[in-house]
């Protein structure tokens, strides 16, 4: 690593750390009015933003980038006036800093408070998804946090057009505009120093494929909201309505492939195989998706490709899902606890009671009954927008919103108590 990396890198760190100081005693209103701000400007800054998506969305073609990531890569119209709405939502949030969670009095009349507050500095690492860029800051911003936001190469322009416009927005507000700060390199050792600035960061956030994750687990110094792969499971049990279920499955496959709540491999109880497995699989397949299934999968269509045990533990982000034949809710269960992710699941069922036995017995962040795993998402819960979905069990699980980015701390109000000898 150069020495001018090295220093770029604490410096960004020192400035986040001074003004998240500020942040942290600016009163919920100058914060919404920052995020309002912010919006505004990402509207205004539309076609320089899109400008600098071409240059990205160029280059990811001419690298060969797979449809999927395209896709993630690609803003239009639509999804910079989602951004802006999106920042607008958080700004209509509650505020989650200085909640009392729990209060309660002493014997010896002191009064004790739980009350929550900011982290602190966040630093954010991402790869081709832009409007992480605006959702991460927005969420920081509305909780008190400050934060440093490490965008992938392949989004680089336009994650900078964006932090342009949010930057100035946030300065507008009347706030420090170093709240929200971006690694201003597509340098990959900026990664490296950023998981080493524990004096100045006090979370980290990874948000991309499995080797970035990877990465950060294994050279992380600071505390991670560890966000894994969207290994997601859709079981359609013996006692699920055939017609809902190609809903539920077709949505939370195809809707889109490369979101990390999309379905990658569909489980289909043996109890109904003989009524559903086949029109389920025709359905995908008529869709334009690649079906990899077991022996009875295969036998109920023709088109169906034979899967590997590697299958089971694929996050495809793509047209292509992995089919099996399970004996039952328990199976289904079992397989999801082997091979999946801890990330989203959802069953298919009439049964009321297979349905508990699937939602308590899944060790994952999220389970759903008769809804689609597409569901995986911070804004389709209330909470404005998401800074990851954490599949670990520390701190914050499922969607990290604003109250996830807070902590607590202990207020002690005495009248001049003393701790007994």
């Amino acid at each position: 690593m150069t020495v001018a990396l090295d220093t770029l890198m604490t410096d960004l760190g020192r400035r986040a750390r001074a003004a998240a100081r500020l942040l942290a005693l600016a009163p919920a209103d100058s914060r919404d009015w920052a995020l309002r701000e912010a919006a505004a400007c990402l509207r205004a800054d539309a076609g320089i933003i899109l400008a600098a998506n071409a240059q990205d969305m160029a280059a990811g073609e001419a690298k060969g980038l797979t449809r999927a990531m395209l896709d993630r890569l690609l803003l239009d119209p639509a999804r910079i006036e989602a951004m802006a709405r999106g920042l607008e939502d958080i700004a209509g949030l509650p505020d989650p800093v200085g909640r009392t969670l729990a209060e309660w009095t002493r014997p010896n009349g002191l009064d004790i408070a739980r009350v929550s507050v900011p982290l602190g500095v966040i630093g954010i690492i991402y790869e081709s998804r832009p409007n992480v860029t605006a959702d991460a800051a927005g969420l920081c911003l509305k909780s008190g946090n400050a934060a440093i936001l490490r965008g992938g190469s392949e989004s680089f322009h336009s994650s900078s057009a964006i932090m342009a416009a949010l930057s100035r927005g946030i300065a507008g507000a009347g706030l420090p505009a170093d709240c929200v700060q971006m690694v201003p390199t597509t340098d990959r050792e900026a990664v490296g120093a950023m998981l080493r600035l524990a004096e100045f960061i006090d979370v980290i956030v990874p948000r991309g494929g499995k080797s970035l994750v990877a990465r950060v687990v294994e050279e992380s110094r600071i505390p991670l909201f560890q966000h894994l792969e969207g290994i997601c499971h859709t079981y359609v049990d013996g006692a699920a309505d055939l017609e809902m279920a190609k809903t539920v499955v077709l949505n939370a496959k195809m809707r889109r492939t490369g979101v990390c709540g999309a379905t990658e491999t569909l489980l289909v109880d043996r109890a109904c195989a003989d009524t559903h497995l086949k029109p389920l699989v025709a359905m995908l397949l008529d869709a334009g998706c690649e079906v990899r299934g077991d022996a009875a999968t295969q036998a109920a269509d023709a088109r169906v490709l034979p899967a590997s045990d590697d299958d089971w533990r694929a996050e495809y982000l793509d047209s292509i899902i992995a089919v099996r034949v399970v004996d039952g809710v328990g199976a289904a269960v079992e397989h999801v606890n082997t091979f999946g992710s801890h990330h989203t699941e959802a069953i298919v069922t009439n049964d009321s009671r297979v349905a508990e036995t699937f939602l308590n017995g899944c060790d994952s962040a999220i389970v759903l009954w008769n809804a689609s795993t597409q569901f995986a998402d911070g804004g389709e819960f209330g909470m404005g927008a998401e800074i990851g979905i954490s599949t670990g069990k520390l701190h914050a699980r499922g969607p990290v919103g604003v109250e996830q980015l807070c902590t607590f701390k202990y207020v002690v109000r005495g009248n001049g108590q003393v701790r007994p000898g």
